[in-house]
């Protein structure tokens, strides 16, 4: 199982080549809405992106209040 630093590694290169951002442009803290400037239709597609990509499902009640990708993959790797 991939340690939740390498989780939150894969979810930020997820999150980069998604929104075609510079690779290193986003860290673990950062507040994906603000840093990225998303709405919540556009943070739905990354998610179902992420998803895929870890072959998990994550329910809405644990996602409410994420807004930062360290959180989120740290709801990511206890699903795994």
């Amino acid at each position: 199982m991939p340690s939740v630093q390498e989780v939150t590694d894969e979810v930020l290169q997820l999150a980069v080549a998604h929104f075609k951002v510079p690779l290193g442009g986003l860290s673990p803290d950062d507040d994906f809405f603000k840093k990225l400037g998303i709405d919540s239709l556009q943070a739905l597609a990354l998610l179902s992106r992420i998803e895929n990509h870890f072959h998990i499902e994550l329910p809405d009640y644990e996602l409410q209040g994420v807004t930062d990708f360290r959180t989120l993959a740290a709801r990511i790797h206890a699903r795994l």
